[in-house]
């Protein structure tokens, strides 16, 4: 889940990729047929296809696999037709929400994402309902070894057209526009550095803090029950959510 603490939930999404890494690939493999769909299969010319397979290879997705998923969406297209959609709600304890979805059937999707907001205590709303609370930026995360230099990481990224750079004791966190994103991130790849994690995220403006065990067992069994839906391609929160609640989930 992609929450406040971004780093922390990208380490714990890679977890999760680890030990999901068919669902990983296979939802990947949708943003695949959705970037052919609208740009073609050949990456040179397909700049949302360049991201898709960027935020791919962050994700361990073997080249093959990659190369297989833009051949079968490039043959399949007149078959199955793919849209993206956007559902916002709230948890338990006014806690917003974001679900991106990517769907060949929007009715079925419509009804699971419904029945995990209704089975947690939550309620899903409508389009624009919490979507201003949060800030749409590109994300680039860089393992940080030990031996770093944090003043020319952030002069390469900001030459690179970055908007700010964060640093943790693991990472480097890279923020763009997300208009710019695409140019960053392959500015940053002649520089040969490599990702953790490569996309667009929607980051929330404002921090809701949980401290009901309750309260927060609802929120994680939603979250949970959303990322764990074949349709449903990311999701987003303003939890404040303790770091041992997000670790075991």
């Amino acid at each position: 889940m992609s929450g406040h603490s971004k780093w922390a939930n990208i380490k714990h999404k890679k977890g999760k990729a680890d030990a999901e890494r068919g669902k990983i690939f296979t939802k990947i493999g949708r943003e695949i047929a959705i970037a052919v769909k609208e740009g073609g299969g050949d990456p040179s010319v397909n700049g949302k296809l360049r991201d898709v397979i960027a935020k791919a290879k962050a994700n361990n997705m073997p080249n093959d696999n990659i190369t297989r998923s833009i051949k079968k969406a490039a043959g399949e297209l007149g078959n199955v037709v793919y849209e993206e959609i956007t559902y916002e709600g709230y948890a338990p304890g006014g806690v917003a929400v974001i679900v991106d979805v990517i769907t060949d059937n929007r009715n079925r999707t419509a009804s699971d994402i419904r029945h995990c907001f209704a089975k947690n205590g939550g309620n899903l709303g409508t389009t624009g309902s919490v979507g201003y609370m949060f800030d749409e930026k590109g994300v680039l995360v860089v393992e940080r070894a030990p031996d770093a230099d944090e003043d020319e990481m952030m002069m390469i990224a900001l030459d690179a057209g970055a908007t700010d750079v964060q640093t943790t004791d693991d990472a480097f966190e890279i923020y763009t526009a997300p208009s710019e994103f695409s140019k960053v991130r392959e500015a940053l790849e002649t520089q040969g550095l490599s990702f953790l994690s490569a996309q667009v995220q929607k980051i929330p403006q404002n921090i809701v803090k949980v401290d009901d065990p309750e309260t927060i067992d609802k929120i994680v069994n939603m979250l949970e029950m959303l990322e764990d839906s074949d349709d449903v391609q990311e999701v987003f929160h303003n939890a404040d959510l303790p770091e041992d609640e997000e670790d075991d989930d």
